[in-house]
């Protein structure tokens, strides 16, 4: 009995202790989950997809998952990865580069903005520079956009 008791009472341990080796070997933590903060200029949500446009000539940026696309009549979209913006008081500004090699810079400012066409008023003014060219427009939330149509 007394060589019983220590070599049952080790086997127990060691069944233990193997188990838990085996369980934290076989058990993977959870990712921690992403948060993005927002980032907010002129009541507008940076973080979630973005909209500017501008008139004379016409021309649309639509910014959504990392990429910033402009689009303009008779003239093929131009695309560029964007990162997020870098944010001074009141002024974001996103910078990419296109496939074909031309940077583009967009400047969003919160300052209240008319298209110049209608009577809808936006949160935000914009500057968009792709190579020589500079398109001056206004910027909000598609959301706000639909929810508040031209007159």
């Amino acid at each position: 009995m007394r060589l019983v008791l220590p070599v049952l009472t080790s086997l127990i341990l060691m069944a233990a202790l193997g188990g838990c080796s085996k369980a934290s070997e076989t058990e993977a933590e959870p990712a921690p989950e992403t948060v993005t903060a927002p980032v907010v200029i002129g009541g507008v949500d940076l973080t979630r997809p973005v909209r500017v446009l501008g008139t004379e000539p016409f021309w649309a940026i639509d910014i959504a998952d990392q990429d910033l696309v402009l689009t303009r009549p008779d003239v093929a979209d131009v695309t560029a990865p964007v990162a997020s913006p870098i944010v001074t008081g009141t002024t974001a500004v996103y910078t990419g580069t296109t496939d074909s090699g031309q940077t583009v810079v967009l400047t969003l400012i919160a300052t209240e903005c008319s298209d110049g066409m209608s009577d809808r008023l936006y949160p935000l003014t914009a500057r968009v520079e792709l190579g020589e060219e500079t398109l001056n427009g206004c910027g909000t939330t598609p959301e706000a956009l639909a929810q508040a149509p031209a007159v």
